[in-house]
């Protein structure tokens, strides 16, 4: 009898070093879990703040779109050959977007700068022409006046 309990006690600290064991792996899988799931968490949010990133910068280019498909460019105008290729020379010198929108930034600007010198020419010319018609008709009174006393 001796033996079986010896026996007994020898297969009972076996189960129990195999349930230590057991719990040992659970707890293992149990961290590695949490921490896969951190990295899958931050993961995630990574995507989500580049998604959000990279929509904001679509509005923004679509907002520029915009505003340059409203600019008031005209489609009458014509280029020459010569002045053509130079502007594609320069074009194609630009490496990076940064140089590029530099330079649509100070053609915007130079457009703008020559659209207000246009209204101001026009409100000048405009004004010219309603003073040379009223200098006219005064003049045409005048000569009516001087006509009618004859």
């Amino acid at each position: 009898m001796t033996q079986n309990v010896t026996q007994w006690l020898d297969e009972i600290k076996v189960l129990k070093q195999q349930l230590a064991e057991a719990q040992r792996e659970r707890e293992e899988a149990y961290a590695s879990a949490v921490n896969w799931q951190r990295l899958y968490e931050t993961e995630a949010q990574q995507r989500r703040m580049e998604a959000a990133i990279a929509k904001q910068t679509i509005e923004a280019l679509q907002q520029e779109v915009q505003t340059l498909k409203g600019y008031p460019f005209s489609q009458s105008i014509s280029i020459s050959d010569t002045n053509l290729n130079r502007i594609q020379a320069m074009v194609e010198s630009l490496n990076t977007p940064v140089e590029l929108k530099s330079h649509l930034v100070q053609a915007l600007a130079e457009c703008d700068r020559l659209m207000q010198a246009l209204q101001t020419e026009q409100a000048n010319h405009a004004q010219t022409r309603k003073s040379l018609t009223t200098a006219l008709g005064d003049a045409i009174d005048a000569l009516s006046k001087k006509a009618g006393e004859k």
